[in-house]
């Protein structure tokens, strides 16, 4: 039976959470019928033992939301195309406090919410927001969608015949919503994410077009970069990363301090077998056997998956390519954790020794391969959540991003502030 990490009575904690929460609310976390909450809640049925944790999570989410919206914080932002919150995280880590949220896939809302709990609502289809009913703010972040500039992204767009870039009307003209809520809202910076073959996408034309509209037609002072994650985590990412300042600011985005690239190993993210590994409320037994301090065996590949991943890597060898897995052990730095993990888990396999298969990094893994702390939730499944983290930004990088620039941001801040004191006129 699992253990149950709450102690106290489930009759206690449901009064609380229904003063807390809707029984609808309730029903879709536990994804029952209400009327199995209202058996719960009566006593005709025993819940089973992990819904103590779960209503225990709910509880405490529900006063972190307070706690969120009553912090002040020492700058503010808003988060569009914000995924799972990953810039997010970072900067407030760094002290800011985020007042606006736009996000369109409901499952990554659904992971957003549950690690973030607020007042404001998570806006979807950024396209139809008006920019005017965003609220001031001092840092815009957006990670806007890269699959229109990213090299798997272009090939599966132009195999099906698809247009890519800002040729791509679904999601290729979203940096345009960017630029317009600059130009509504006038941020006092900004911070952009790509992959970082924006760079390169047509011949460079569509990074041209970008910083044309950022410098020119914005007047933002502005610089990038194409950071490795791999200076904070044990992954080989790169990423490409653009600041803009409403002010004439002197600042290179290459001056920031780095950690030693390539320090951090693959151990440091993956389970600990020794009998350390951390149980964690929110992910229970999911992802470990506590009892036998292994990683589940539902993560070790088939026979027949193995077998096809060496013989898809041995095809292409014989060609002269580079293509097939990855197999990677305690001490090395896996490849890039991409949106398409769940189909295999080619990319980055788990080495367990010459006669067990080798196997996926679990979602936990994953977590904490992207910057994560451990109290982050993943209430979603395992396919949604390595597309999630797939598609998700490497954590330190943007906290130490927003280090960066913070000095710049709060003395602009300042400055703003000295301007709209009364002037006292002498006599």
């Amino acid at each position: 039976m699992q253990e149950t990490f709450y102690q106290g009575s489930v009759s206690e904690l449901l009064s609380r959470v229904t003063q807390l929460y809707s029984i609808a609310d309730i029903a879709t976390e536990f994804q029952v019928n209400q009327s199995t909450i209202h058996r719960w809640i009566n006593g005709t049925v025993e819940p089973k033992s992990f819904v103590a944790d779960r209503l225990f999570n709910m509880l405490t989410r529900k006063i972190s939301a307070k706690e969120n919206d009553e912090k002040t914080g020492d700058f503010t932002f808003i988060d569009l195309f914000a995924g799972i919150g990953g810039i997010r995280k970072g900067f407030e880590q760094a002290g800011g406090k985020c007042l606006y949220t736009s996000e369109w896939d409901e499952y990554a809302q659904k992971t957003y919410s549950n690690n973030y709990p607020s007042e404001h609502a998570i806006n979807g289809d950024i396209t139809k927001v008006n920019a005017a009913d965003i609220p001031d703010h001092d840092i815009l972040l957006a990670g806007f969608p890269c699959q229109p500039f990213s090299i798997a992204g272009v090939s599966k767009k132009k195999s099906l015949g698809r247009p890519t870039g800002f040729e791509d009307k679904t999601q290729g003209t979203l940096f345009f919503d960017v630029a317009r809520i600059i130009q509504e809202k006038k941020p006092k910076a900004f911070v952009l994410e790509n992959v970082k073959n924006l760079k390169s996408h047509d011949k460079g034309r569509t990074f041209e077009v970008i910083w044309e509209t950022l410098t020119k037609e914005l007047g933002y002072t502005c610089d990038y970069h194409i950071f490795d994650g791999q200076y904070w985590v044990p992954q080989h990412r790169e990423r490409i990363v653009i600041v803009g300042f409403r002010d004439k600011v002197d600042f290179k985005l290459q001056d920031m301090e780095l950690p030693t690239k390539g320090e951090v190993k693959l151990s440091s993210i993956l389970h600990k077998t020794d009998g350390t590994e951390p149980r964690l409320i929110q992910d229970g037994d999911k992802y470990f056997d506590f009892e036998n301090n292994k990683v589940l065996d539902k993560y070790t590949l088939t026979d027949n998956l193995w077998a096809y991943l060496q013989a898809y890597a041995q095809k292409h060898r014989s060609m002269g390519n580079g293509f097939g897995y990855g197999l990677v052990k305690p001490d090395d730095i896996a490849r890039t954790l991409s949106a398409r993990y769940y189909k295999d888990g080619s990319e980055i396999l788990i080495y367990q020794g010459e006669n067990k298969n080798p196997r996926r990094l679990t979602p936990r893994e994953c977590a904490r391969l992207m910057g994560y702390p451990d109290d982050y939730i993943i209430p979603v499944s395992d396919t949604r959540a390595y597309k999630q983290f797939g598609n998700s930004v490497v954590v330190p990088l943007f906290h130490a991003v927003a280090e960066f620039i913070k000095p710049m941001v709060m003395k602009m801040i300042e400055e703003e502030k000295k301007s709209e004191e009364p002037k006292t006129i002498s006599a």
